[in-house]
């Protein structure tokens, strides 16, 4: 069979402490399509995030994570990267004394094998953040150290452009961003849309769909993806909120 370069998650089930929290997640993201994951608080979004990308907290007790055929569960979160797979953190931690342009030049090393030239690195990040809209000044600050939210985020964008994954997981990539770093945030995703990157979105507003159209929209509940559709369930979310689809995956024979 031809290797495929898709994301594909079946029967996963993954507990916290003892307690499960994903309880049987099935879900295909291809490269070159957007899938938005959408569900309430506590349903289990992060957690499949972080499952993804390897938290040695998050254990797997059933199910399997394929990527381009392979089963990467048991691969250390650094082998995924080097894979193609990328998460954007919620929170991005700081980290005081490291400048952006050497975390940048050590995350491509550490993904491609081998350094780049200096000029030739500089040049790639300074076309990266040209597309981004970034300024120069972004190069010499510490990694997240003073940032706002927004520029947090845009760092982030800014790695996923560096490194070139094939699939991305934004994990509420929105969170803490004021209407106009959402909107820069949404242009630069954007603007890395392409047939060789496939995105997963998780979030639990409409907000950031309003700029990232998905091609696809899924909603977690309970540790479960009850239903899946395109644009206009997001609409429909907006207008009746979560309750409805709660009470419906909960109580699917009404009682």
């Amino acid at each position: 069979m031809a290797e495929t370069a898709e994301l594909v998650i079946q029967d996963l089930h993954v507990s916290v402490e003892g307690r499960e929290i994903l309880k049987g997640v099935n879900l295909t993201v291809p490269t070159g399509e957007v899938h938005a994951l959408m569900g309430p608080n506590g349903s289990g979004k992060s957690t499949l995030a972080y499952t993804l990308m390897g938290h040695p907290k998050y254990e797997v007790t059933q199910g399997q994570v394929l990527f381009k055929g392979e089963d990467i569960l048991e691969l250390e979160p650094d082998e995924r990267a080097r894979r193609g797979v990328f998460l954007a953190f919620q929170y991005p931690t700081a980290i005081p004394g490291v400048s952006l342009a050497n975390f940048l030049r050590m995350s491509l090393k550490s993904i491609r094998g081998t350094d780049m030239p200096i000029l030739e690195f500089r040049k790639l990040v300074k076309e990266k953040m040209a597309l981004l809209k970034m300024d120069d000044s972004f190069f010499g600050r510490y990694v997240n150290d003073g940032f706002s939210g927004g520029e947090k985020k845009r760092a982030e964008i800014l790695q996923m452009a560096l490194l070139q994954p094939q699939i991305a997981i934004m994990d509420e990539t929105d969170s803490g961003l004021d209407i106009d770093a959402l909107r820069t945030v949404s242009e630069g995703v954007n603007a890395l849309r392409g047939p060789n990157l496939g995105i997963l979105i998780i979030t639990h507003y409409q907000r950031i769909l309003n700029y990232i159209k998905p091609d696809f929209v899924h909603i977690l509940v309970d540790g479960r993806i009850v239903r899946s559709g395109q644009q206009d369930l997001v609409e429909t979310l907006e207008a009746r909120g979560y309750d409805w689809i709660i009470n419906e995956a909960l109580n699917p024979q009404g009682v």
